[in-house]
């Protein structure tokens, strides 16, 4: 197991094999995955053949870039993850035309039971300051529906800013309302990042 990345409340660290049930359970609850795909349920064999390979794929293709499992270190339990990878490995951002070579995307999908804590606050800002300071980054991009306020505001905290409105297509996100797939695009540029005072 290597860890890619701690701060002072988290662990993140590679996925493995044996972490594919912490995947289903994640991704089974319908609060998690309201603002993913119109909270519906996953399908185990999808998890265990389609979404933990591409996950361990990341390692393969990338050093630094990919998903990380994060570990809650008070209770040492899986809360979920983050993702840090080049943006033109997302489908949905590719056909929309979002996305340049240069950026990294920035994402993050955490337990319920973890919410408000400030943990994706924390490993947002750690990750950013990790790409820009150790990985050659020279920008940061992330996205999410203009109805999920809770991730523009982590995406505000991590010093990114409002670069374009746009609108996830019904094949993308068919279980998600028309009105409700109009999403935002956040970004920051190495040379506006600052380091947040609690990184500091």
């Amino acid at each position: 197991m290597k860890v890619f990345l701690e701060t002072q409340e988290l662990i993140l660290r590679q996925f493995t094999e044996e972490d594919a049930d912490n995947l289903f359970e994640l991704d089974s609850d319908p609060e998690v995955m309201r603002f993913i795909n119109g909270g519906k349920p996953p399908e185990d064999k999808i998890i265990h053949k389609q979404g933990l390979p591409r996950v361990l794929g990341y390692y393969e293709k990338y050093e630094n870039f990919g998903f990380w499992a994060t570990i809650e270190k008070s209770s040492n339990q899986f809360i979920g993850w983050f993702h840090f990878y080049p943006a033109i490995e997302n489908k949905f951002a590719v056909e929309l035309q979002l996305v340049n070579n240069d950026e990294i995307a920035l994402g993050y999908r955490l337990r319920k039971s973890s919410w408000g804590k400030g943990y994706a606050t924390e490993g947002s800002q750690a990750l950013v300051s990790k790409g820009f300071a150790e990985l050659g980054v020279q920008r940061v991009v992330a996205w999410a529906l203009t109805a999920n306020k809770a991730s523009i505001r982590v995406m505000e905290k991590a010093g990114l800013k409002f670069e374009k409105e746009f609108t996830f297509t019904q094949s993308q996100l068919p279980n998600v309302q028309p009105l409700e797939r109009k999403a935002v695009k956040y970004a920051l540029n190495k040379d506006e990042f600052h380091l947040p005072q609690r990184l500091a």
